[in-house]
């Protein structure tokens, strides 16, 4: 394909707003041909603020551009329940598809989406911008050279002190979210370390789950607030995680950190710090690739992917390892023992 990628947004809320169609406007590749959502004052809004979407038309119908032959992929920035609904739809319509994380709210969605997409030979891909970030791009080629050696062990996390996400939306309603920060936070780090760790098979899941802070709440919130999990996975290698909305702890913390027999690494907060050893001496080295959010890169990637048949670096198999990671850590707590998958 040599012209631009006709494509439309579906959901427009803060992220497709933040960390989608503000990257959108700076694609030579892309053109934004249509936006849908329920709410049509999301629509002024956005026609307003970006430029590039003037000659958008606009739906409250997402079959309305599932029947656009002329759109070439879609955008999928919904609450999570819809995720597979839609995409699911948009791949059966003969278009490729780009859905925020997470992929979908259960195995068997998850599943479906992956074969829906090899019978109709059409790019999937689910969100994992985290892989796009300077540290991480730094770091992944340092692993993949060999100098961090064997990865056998990692950590993750990012638990916030107080950080409920637009406290009385649907991220807190378990039936349109999934869950709570485990879903909210969870995907990005999880998905991190396991990249930087060669996307290992997991095999068996522990998880613990809390809601300590549901006192006196004036909304639905039947989701955890905290988090808290152990994968082991196929090569032998093992992941700790820990997610929380609100903890009582000094500061905000987010966090990849990996044990490698040559080198250990940590990317906290989009800074990267190797450990290693020089000379027979350990070191604390600290490169400066810095930068955040990466939506930009993994939107390119997408678009690379489509129209130039560039390899994917997120398959859709990992999706559904991710999914069944997360509903494994729930089934885990309820329980009480290590779910083997």
């Amino acid at each position: 394909m040599t012209e631009k990628l006709r494509m439309a947004i579906i959901g427009c809320g803060s992220i497709a707003d933040h960390a989608h169609l503000s990257n959108y406007q700076n694609n030579d590749e892309v053109e934004i041909v249509a936006l849908c959502d329920i709410d049509t004052k999301r629509f002024e809004y956005l026609k307003e603020k970006y430029a590039f979407l003037a000659n958008a038309y606009t739906t409250t119908d997402y079959k309305d551009i599932a029947n656009d032959e002329s759109i070439d992929a879609v955008d999928i920035c919904t609450p999570n329940y819809l995720h597979s609904i839609i995409t699911i739809e948009m791949l059966n319509a003969g278009k490729h598809v780009l859905t925020e994380k997470p992929d979908a709210m259960t195995v068997a969605e998850v599943e479906e989406m992956k074969a829906t997409a090899e019978k109709n030979g059409k790019v999937l891909m689910a969100m994992r911008n985290n892989r796009f970030i300077p540290a991480t791009l730094h770091l992944k080629k340092m692993i993949e050279n060999g100098e961090c050696g064997e990865i056998y062990n990692a950590r993750c996390a990012w638990v916030r002190r107080r950080g409920v996400p637009q406290p009385g939306s649907w991220f807190a309603k378990k039936a349109e979210s999934g869950g709570g920060p485990l879903i909210d936070l969870g995907v990005h780090m999880i998905d991190l370390a396991m990249y930087l760790m060669g996307n290992p098979k997991p095999v068996s899941v522990t998880g613990t789950v809390f809601n300590k802070f549901n006192n006196n709440r004036e909304y639905t919130f039947d989701v955890e607030d905290m988090a808290t999990g152990y994968i082991k996975f196929d090569n032998g290698a093992s992941l700790a995680l820990e997610f929380s909305w609100e903890s009582n702890i000094m500061s905000e913390s987010r966090y990849v950190e990996l044990r490698g027999t040559k080198a250990g690494a940590k990317i906290e907060n989009d800074e990267l710090n190797l450990y290693i050893e020089r000379y027979g001496s350990m070191c604390d080295e600290q490169p400066h690739p810095r930068g955040r959010w990466g939506h930009d890169g993994a939107i390119r990637h997408f678009v690379d992917v489509i129209q130039n048949g560039a390899d994917p670096i997120f398959v859709p198999q990992q999706g559904v390892d991710m999914i069944k990671i997360l509903n494994a850590i729930y089934e885990s707590a309820e329980i009480g023992k290590e779910v083997v998958l």
